[in-house]
């Protein structure tokens, strides 16, 4: 059975990168020359801050990075003259660097402004130091650069656990979501769920914010889940740890009983805990889901219910192996 999925590979443009609110995260961002370049694309969540291009190695200059210059670059630029700095920016500015970001509040050169609007390259200034602003730009730049995924799907937080559950349309997602819902754990998309790797092993999903907050449920149409059952009913993302199917009930198919099967359900290459959900008439899926929720937070503290009764079941059938073999050995031995 597969999943509908989309995948984009998202870029940032200077413009873009300026207006993310990256004030908030305590990088504010000034442009300072340049406005002509705006629509220049950052396709690289890598930063770039090398004093080598400045002394003329301008091979080391990678495109569509953002070039940083701190303080020993900018006291380099100030100690050379006039015609020196002009050719060293003019063939630095002809490479495809999409912005110039000054960190620490330093004051550019009256000849870095005039290059940048002649080669349409934006001058950028934060008042950050260095190596705080270096950090914090590429969480900017880690997470608008992150290939992303949509998936057909709901998203739900259960009980702090990002549980996606998916299945077939119309067989009963949303409903199943409602239904949590009413029972107090929070919505974080319906429908459509947007995907992103972060890090390693991280798998973040969000709402487009287009259908945030809003449910289609067959029979009612689109409802509000934040006006319905208020604020804490929602929110705005979640990390996926775990995956549930659900699947129309086959009567001829053989389901395991004791869950020892352990299924995984890739995205970008990041393996997440699989549950295998039959539906059938009669079955509380709100329930189960919610289980299969609690159940997995068990797991993840190193208890497993099936595992555990597999073990015993085990150890007691070895004890009564090893209880029959010493009563034969008790007696006694029979004639040929």
């Amino acid at each position: 059975m597969s999943v509908e999925q989309r995948t984009s590979t998202p870029s940032l443009t200077v413009e873009r990168l300026l207006q993310s609110r990256s004030d908030a995260i305590g990088l504010p961002l000034e442009l300072l020359s340049g406005s002509g370049g705006l629509d220049r694309s950052i396709s690289s969540p890598h930063i770039q801050k090398t004093g080598l291009a400045l002394a003329g190695f301008h091979e080391y200059l990678r495109p569509a990075r953002v070039l940083v210059f701190g303080e020993s670059e900018m006291s380099y630029l100030e100690g050379l003259d006039h015609d020196a700095r002009v050719t060293m920016l003019s063939a630095m500015f002809a490479h495809e660097i999409p912005c110039v970001l000054i960190t620490g509040g330093g004051q550019a050169p009256a000849d870095l402004l005039s290059a940048s609007d002649r080669h349409r390259v934006p001058v950028l200034r934060t008042t950050v130091a260095t190596p705080i602003a270096i950090a914090k730009i590429a969480t900017i730049l880690d997470d608008a650069l992150a290939v992303r995924e949509v998936m057909h799907g709901v998203l739900m937080d259960i009980l702090g656990l990002g549980v996606l559950i998916i299945g077939d349309s119309g067989i009963g997602k949303s409903e199943c979501a409602l239904d949590l819902i009413v029972r107090g754990h929070r919505l974080v998309a319906d429908d459509t769920v947007e995907v992103r790797r972060r890090g390693e092993t991280g798998v973040i999903g969000t709402c487009p914010e287009l259908t945030r907050h809003h449910m289609e449920v067959r029979g009612l149409g689109v409802i509000n889940i934040r006006d319905l059952f208020g604020v804490a009913s929602t929110r705005t993302s979640k990390r996926i740890e775990l995956v549930v199917r659900l699947e129309r009930w086959d009567p001829e198919r053989e389901y395991d009983r004791l869950g020892l099967e352990e299924n995984v359900f890739e995205l970008f290459s990041v393996k997440i805990p699989l549950i295998r959900m039959p539906v059938a008439p009669g079955r509380n899926l709100a329930i189960l889901v919610e289980v299969a929720a609690r159940n997995q937070l068990l797991r993840s503290r190193g208890l497993n219910a099936a595992r555990d009764l597999a073990a015993r079941l085990e150890q007691q059938l070895r004890a009564a192996e090893a209880e029959a073999a010493a009563d034969e050995d008790a007696e006694p031995g029979e004639d040929a």
